[in-house]
């Protein structure tokens, strides 16, 4: 199901400094529809803070964000909580997976801290690692696993509540240029396949034009928006 996410001249400005940073000075963005939109923008432009107040991590001194038919700016520190673990997804550039653990394990986890039971979650978790390509795999720990294996994990973890949006904190960062081919390909699937909207902060060029927009701040604006080219030529999506 497609939510409606939208935020309005969102500001955000960090104190505890002699110079107050403004990080976010109005900055609106709407997706009211399964797609992929690159955030980028040189360092201190501000996508780290609009990543965080659209994961709910964070919230906007202004403006105006509704979530599906939440209002995030109303909503208890509990609430946004609830929201951030149930209707949306991170996915981190360094992966964050326990090392001594199982792939298994580690896409189970969100699940546990939610009261499912044991073997509700393994079963989900063994779905989860088979759509991103990891059937067979499941009771690999991290360091048997290659870097693009555990960002797969990584993504499968994120996928285990069925979130309405995956949040990708430069998840290409770490891996070679195939590999992050390979990852961005299997982003494009699961957008396309699973009507997921994906949001991805990244400060690689040729990563964005993986997504349908590209869209590029610089001191707390949005300076530009546009259609990514592979978008408007059909995407770049391969086998994975």
């Amino acid at each position: 199901m497609t939510v409606n996410i939208c935020l309005e001249q969102i500001t955000k400005t960090y104190y505890g400094t002699e110079t107050p940073v403004k990080a976010l000075r109005g900055v609106s963005l709407v997706l009211d529809k399964p797609e992929m939109v690159a955030i980028m923008g040189p360092s201190g432009s501000g996508k780290s803070t609009l990543m965080n107040i659209l994961g709910c991590l964070d919230k906007p001194d202004g403006g105006s964000y509704s979530f599906a038919d939440y209002d995030v700016m109303k909503m208890s520190r509990d609430q946004l909580a609830y929201l951030r673990n149930r209707r949306i997804g991170f996915v981190f550039q360094n992966f964050n997976l326990l090392a001594r653990t199982s792939a298994l394990e580690n896409v189970c986890l969100p699940l546990n801290y939610a009261g499912v039971s044991n073997r509700e979650a393994e079963k989900r978790a063994h779905e989860m690692l088979g759509l991103v390509g990891l059937a067979g795999r499941e009771q690999h720990r991290s360091t048997q696993m290659s870097g693009g294996q555990q960002q797969r994990v990584a993504i499968a973890r994120a996928l285990i509540n069925q979130p309405d949006l995956l949040l990708a904190d430069e998840p290409t960062g770490a891996l070679d240029t195939q590999t992050s081919a390979d990852i961005m390909n299997l982003l494009q699937k699961l957008n396309r396949e699973q009507a997921l909207s994906i949001v991805i902060v990244t400060h690689e060029p040729e990563i964005a034009l993986y997504c349908d927009r590209i869209i590029r701040l610089r001191d707390g604006l949005i300076i530009s928006e546009e259609t990514a080219p592979a978008a408007a030529a059909g995407g770049k999506e391969e086998n994975v």
